[in-house]
């Protein structure tokens, strides 16, 4: 039984005191409303109506039983009406959780624009360069780096995001220009908790250094201060490359690209809000980042 039809149908009936009427009001016919008022009485196992020949009308459980279903109704289209007002004029909160790197550099100035532009919204930023739980930390968008994300998500592709490696023109001067590859193992290379090696190509090289960490950024202010090697995305290499503080090194050597996706855990019944952050991510991040444009590296051998 469709209760919130043949709730409607019994209020119907009991506002107007006709069945025929009713039935017009609601665009059904008589023998439907009167099986959904049969129906409302043996689910609640009480008469609600005195019927006669000439009019209807209300037992006292129907008066009782009236007030209820008029409540039902009431909050229902006020259900209604503001999931439709959110359809329109965004409101709520939402939890997203971005690497760290990604929070400083790009994810905040969008983050702030999306609120000036949604005054009724809130956004709850989880950063974290460790992947959040979706469901254990309520988290409405993860974004993640990753080749591939987990097929138990739905995952949406956001944009690509170069590598490059780099070191100061000072620590370049002092340990030497790397060629190839393979001259890595010779240098202080700076590197993430997470990797052991560097990839160019097909190939993996085993790198290590007197320096390792979780967060890209104390690598960044590493390789600033001249302490060695090492391997950054392009958003937050960029600025220092543009600006000399940072040289590209083995550039006809290109690493991989990152992969940025937006994760969530459903398609059914999703917020309009997750939608439409997703969707203003996707827009202004249209483009992937590459590196900037650079002179060649700094000579072409060790000196």
């Amino acid at each position: 039984m469709d209760k919130l039809t043949a709730i409607r149908s019994f209020v119907e009936v009991a506002s107007c005191g006709s069945f025929t009427l009713a039935a017009e009001r609601l665009n059904l016919s008589r023998l439907q409303v009167s099986r959904h008022v049969r129906e409302i009485e043996d689910w609640l196992g009480q008469r609600l109506l005195h019927r006669t020949t000439r009019k209807v009308s209300l037992t006292d459980n129907g008066q009782h039983a009236l007030q209820h279903c008029r409540r039902i109704i009431e909050e229902t289209q006020q259900m209604t009406s503001l999931a439709q007002q959110q359809r329109t004029e965004l409101r709520g909160s939402i939890r997203v959780a971005s690497p760290i790197g990604l929070a400083q550099n790009l994810l905040f100035e969008l983050v702030d624009a999306f609120l000036a532009t949604h005054p009724q919204t809130r956004i709850h930023l989880l950063v974290s360069d460790s992947y959040a739980h979706l469901v254990d930390e309520r988290v409405d968008i993860a974004l993640r780096f990753s080749h591939q994300p987990d097929e138990q998500w739905i995952a949406r592709s956001i944009f690509n995001i170069d590598t490059v490696l780099c070191a100061s023109p000072i620590y370049v001067q002092q340990a030497g220009m790397p060629v190839t590859p393979q001259d890595l193992p010779h240098h202080n290379c700076l590197v993430h908790l997470e990797q052991h090696s560097w990839q160019f190509g097909e190939e993996l090289v085993d790198v290590k250094g007197n320096l390792q960490a979780n967060d890209l950024g104390v690598l960044l202010k590493a390789a600033l201060r001249h302490r060695g090697i090492v391997r950054l995305p392009c958003d937050l290499a960029n600025t220092y490359l543009e600006n000399g503080q940072l040289l590209a090194l083995l550039s006809h050597f290109p690493g991989p690209s990152l992969a940025l996706w937006a994760v969530y855990l459903s398609r059914l019944h999703q917020s309009p809000l997750v939608r439409a952050f997703i969707d203003f991510l996707v827009a202004h991040w249209r483009t992937d980042i590459k590196a900037a444009a650079l002179p060649p590296d700094i000579g072409t051998a060790k000196e």
